[in-house]
């Protein structure tokens, strides 16, 4: 697995478009979200489609051309220095097939965040168009709006990237120890396992520094799913495993007796309670970007800053 492109980090006065690729976004919610990103000199812009709702699915952020039109012109506007999500949710597999990946791979790589349902775009980023993205907190969501710590992480990975290169949480702990060195990658693990078998996908996670997390997802559906990803063979050759949040996933020593169960037999360096994902102070973590991983002290070590 290689290293991805890096978009270039942010300056003050850049322009940096808000989308809505999956759920539907709250008005409020996204109204302070935009004042906390021009409380960071940015001048954000807000896509036509990111206050819709779907005429019959009401989990929707609108109709998928929709979403797909949103994301894919804000990618390709030469004006457009980010895009960054509203919110997670559920749609974006749905849209993935509308976007014109040909012409997205002909726009200025620019940083790209979010993460929940985001999973499905990072993946088709990291595929589609060799670029690094990120698995940050999101303009309308509780993450970004009431924690700054998460905010504040966000904020230096965009403007300053050679600052965050240490990435550590006060919760991380060793599951299985050693060091382990490759690329990162990752998201929602429930998303990784729904994209087994998708065209345009990763085979695997060979060569990579998988990062997981989720929400919602009880010890048994948790231990289906790695273990759907372990039958496909899609763990195969990992380097190493940070793990981040289990939001509403039940009691922690269920969810850690299956991680340690589906994990542990790779033989490779493991972290637990790393820091990201759907828990409050969530890390910026960048996918596609070269990475050592210290089980033992908790840390993750970039190579090179997220960002250009």
């Amino acid at each position: 697995m290689s290293p991805l492109t890096r978009p270039a980090r942010l300056a003050p006065g850049a322009r940096v478009a808000v989308v809505a690729p999956a759920g539907p976004v709250p008005e409020e919610a996204l109204e302070s979200g935009l004042d906390l990103l021009r409380g960071w000199g940015l001048d954000p812009v807000v896509a036509p489609h990111v206050l819709d709702r779907h005429p019959a699915f009401p989990y929707l952020a609108g109709e998928d051309a929709d979403r797909a039109a949103d994301l894919q012109n804000a990618w390709c506007d030469p004006t457009v220095d980010a895009v960054i999500c509203a919110r997670g949710g559920y749609g974006c597999q749905r849209m993935t097939g509308l976007l014109d990946w040909e012409a997205m791979r002909a726009a200025r790589p620019k940083p790209f965040v979010g993460y929940s349902d985001i999973t499905a775009l990072h993946e088709q980023f990291a595929v589609r168009l060799g670029v690094a993205t990120l698995h940050a907190p999101m303009a309308a969501t509780a993450g970004f709006l009431k924690n700054e710590a998460a905010r504040e992480h966000l904020r230096a990975t965009l403007f300053a990237p050679e600052s965050v290169r240490v990435l550590t949480s006060a919760t991380g702990r060793v599951l299985v120890p050693g060091r382990a060195r490759g690329v990162t990658l990752g998201g929602c693990v429930s998303l990784l396992a729904a994209e087994l078998g998708v065209a345009h996908t990763r085979p695997s996670a060979a060569g990579g520094l998988l990062l997981i997390e989720d929400i919602g997802e009880e010890a048994y559906r948790l231990d289906r799913i790695l273990t759907q990803l372990l039958r496909a063979r899609w763990l195969d050759g990992v380097s190493g495993v940070a793990l981040g949040s289990w939001e509403e996933c039940g009691p922690y020593e269920e969810i850690q007796a299956v991680l340690r169960d589906r994990l542990g037999p790779l033989g490779v360096p493991v972290a637990e309670e790393f820091g990201f994902g759907h828990g409050d102070g969530a890390l910026t973590m960048p996918f596609g970007v070269a990475a050592e991983l210290d089980a033992e002290a908790g840390t993750l070590t970039l190579e090179v800053p997220a960002l250009e």
